[in-house]
């Protein structure tokens, strides 16, 4: 019983903080730049300003979609904030430019994250059959539900590792909006506020990912008494 009060917990926090998210982003889009910059003019400059050339900057479909893809290097910005020439948009577009900025400087969370991501991909297109199977199957084949677990764990770590992947992209974007001139002393803590609350989402997934894991653990743990 406790286990799913603990669930509920995530969904609920979950639920508030991407919520919170969007509704920070919204109001912050409201701020205009001073300097007329929109999203893709801020990520081309901070990839200049860090001696970045190999890297595109490019518009997605879809709403908060922003990613940078270490393997074709691309930028990759949603069509709000690729246009946008407000608040909102610049620090979307620095944070994804940090990330750019880590896979040029060898930043070893990065690097991590991407040895893993093809464990993780494999991971995330079979675990949870095999966790149902596992279940439904713990008492004539406890070893199938340890697989699952296995595979699981892959996805949990990934989360983990990923909080200081995002939270450094976020100071290497601050830092330099903040030195470039592109947010002021009235309204960089507002960019810090949104990229705060993108942070969270991050952490949220991380616990709630840690929780599951737990609860598999229990499960199988409990089948072995």
């Amino acid at each position: 019983m406790n286990i799913w009060i603990i669930f509920i917990g995530f969904m609920i926090l979950s639920w508030i903080v991407s919520l919170t998210l969007k509704s920070k982003f919204k109001k912050y889009s409201k701020i205009i730049n001073d300097n007329g910059m929109s999203g893709r003019d801020v990520a081309e400059r901070m990839l200049r300003d860090h001696g970045i050339t190999d890297v595109r900057v490019e518009s997605v479909q879809g709403q908060l979609t922003d990613h940078y893809n270490p393997v074709d290097k691309t930028i990759n910005l949603s069509q709000d904030v690729y246009n946008g020439k407000n608040l909102s948009a610049a620090a979307v577009a620095a944070h994804e430019c940090g990330h750019a900025v880590q896979h040029a400087t060898a930043y070893a969370w990065l690097g991590l994250r991407s040895r893993l991501v093809p464990a993780v991909s494999f991971s995330s297109r079979w675990v949870q059959w095999i966790l149902l199977a596992g279940v439904l199957m713990i008492n004539t084949f406890p070893a199938l539900l340890l697989a699952g677990i296995v595979l699981f764990a892959f996805t949990t770590i990934f989360s983990f590792i990923t909080l200081p992947v995002e939270i450094n992209a976020s100071q290497r974007a601050l830092a330099w909006l903040s030195n470039a001139g592109i947010t002021s002393y009235q309204n960089h803590d507002k960019a810090q506020d949104a990229l705060k609350w993108a942070a969270y989402t991050y952490v949220v997934a991380a616990l709630g990912s840690l929780a599951t894991l737990l609860y598999y653990i229990m499960i199988f743990t409990g089948s072995r008494r």
